[in-house]
């Protein structure tokens, strides 16, 4: 216990912990996608290759990862990526999409649809009736098609080919299709999904598709909700870890944490939380584990204040100047280096931080390289946003 009487959570059970509910360690590897979405909450879905990658470094039986993600993505329905926290493109569970949507999407959306008015009006655009007008034609023929691309929704409604110039004079002036902006927009109301990709499983060409119907909660219950959630699968956490991944102003952060009586702990940065009843020691796994997680990892990402996991002298070559994670690799709880796949297929890693490292870690680390190899195949995986380290190995 520390002066204020609450218990301490250290980092080596906080890396247990992120072992055993991320799904890392060997024997908390999970059966399926749904059970892993289920457990992280949100896989990282902006990189359509990042989503099976992440799903195939828990998956027990990694041969199956993209016929299984596919299966729960496109034909059971039990998956869906949509627009999430932070304006981010995320894959969830099904059932969590009206509590994504009222705890974080309807916030945003009301903005980005005021910011696409705002820039049409400004471009000599037609008006907000038009607009609607455009909307509803479009939805419907997605409707009827059940899934599509923009530029097949735009034989059925023409009206979305029409372009407009975006700050005039500026220098970042551009040309915008109302297609690629109004659905956008839509996708971040809720309204609808990315659909299966034109291609394999890497390609980034997403259909388009509408939204599974769920009911409209209140905002304070879904955040109250979503909260819990990720605390469960993420705690302990501090504020500004919260903040960070939900994209909420702290007040909102300190409404939820009251609302679902998140008990606070001692960490190394401060005060942390986890869920009610999850103060208790957790034991780690009973083997060390070595795991290779894709650029844009649910993990990697998971907190603002990555100290007790990632070292600080390592961020420079595995992170983009956006703050985007590359490809990782981790042992026993801690990123120690960075992977990339070559134009041959052939996956190369290495290793940045060797502290504690041995031959057992390395042997470890080789095994995942080859188990991952083993069920990538002949596709080959560029990261949408580069690090250096990956530009290095790849090349």
């Amino acid at each position: 216990m520390n002066d204020a009487g609450r218990r301490h959570i250290g980092t080596a059970e906080r890396r247990h912990r992120l072992a055993l509910r991320q799904r890392l360690a060997g024997a908390a590897r999970a059966g399926s996608p749904e059970e892993i979405a289920d457990s992280l909450v949100a896989l990282h879905g902006t990189d359509p290759a990042a989503v099976h990658l992440a799903v195939g470094a828990r998956l027990a039986d990694a041969t199956k990862t993209v016929g299984e993600t596919e299966r729960a993505l496109y034909e059971d329905g039990a998956l869906v990526r949509m627009h999430g926290m932070r304006h981010t493109v995320f894959v969830f569970p099904t059932g969590l999409t009206a509590v994504v949507h009222a705890s974080t999407g309807r916030t945003v959306a009301a903005r980005e649809r005021a910011r696409l008015l705002k820039n049409m009006a400004a471009a000599g655009a037609p008006d907000a009736a038009w607009l609607t007008e455009v909307e509803e034609s479009a939805l419907a023929a997605l409707a009827r098609r059940g899934q599509a691309t923009a530029a097949e929704l735009a034989r059925d409604e023409p009206r979305l080919k029409e372009q407009y110039v975006y700050a005039a004079g500026k220098s970042y002036e551009g040309v915008h299709t109302v297609s690629t902006q109004l659905l956008r927009v839509l996708g971040v109301e809720g309204k609808v999904v990315r659909g299966r990709p034109l291609g394999s499983w890497t390609s980034s060409q997403f259909r388009w598709a509408p939204a599974p119907d769920h009911p409209e909660l209140d905002p304070g219950e879904a955040q109250a909700e979503l909260l819990r959630r990720w605390l469960t699968a993420c705690g302990p956490a501090t504020e500004d870890d919260l903040k960070w991944w939900t994209g909420w102003r702290v007040t909102e952060v300190r409404r939820a944490l009251t609302a679902i009586g998140a008990e606070a702990v001692s960490l190394d940065e401060g005060t942390g939380y986890v869920v009610s009843g999850d103060t208790g020691p957790v034991a780690g796994p009973a083997e060390p584990w070595a795991a290779l997680l894709p650029a844009l990892d649910p993990t990697a990402m998971g907190w603002q204040q990555r100290d007790w996991y990632l070292a600080p002298e390592l961020r420079p070559m595995l992170f983009d100047r956006s703050g985007n994670v590359g490809p990782t690799v981790w042992w026993n709880g801690r990123v120690v280096g960075g992977w990339a796949q070559r134009a041959d297929g052939e996956i190369v890693w290495r290793i940045l931080d060797d502290e504690g490292l041995g031959r057992e870690a390395e042997s470890a680390i080789a095994a995942e390289a080859e188990r991952l190899a083993s069920w990538v195949g002949t596709a080959r995986i560029t990261p949408r946003f580069r690090t250096p380290l990956e530009r290095e190995l790849s090349a």
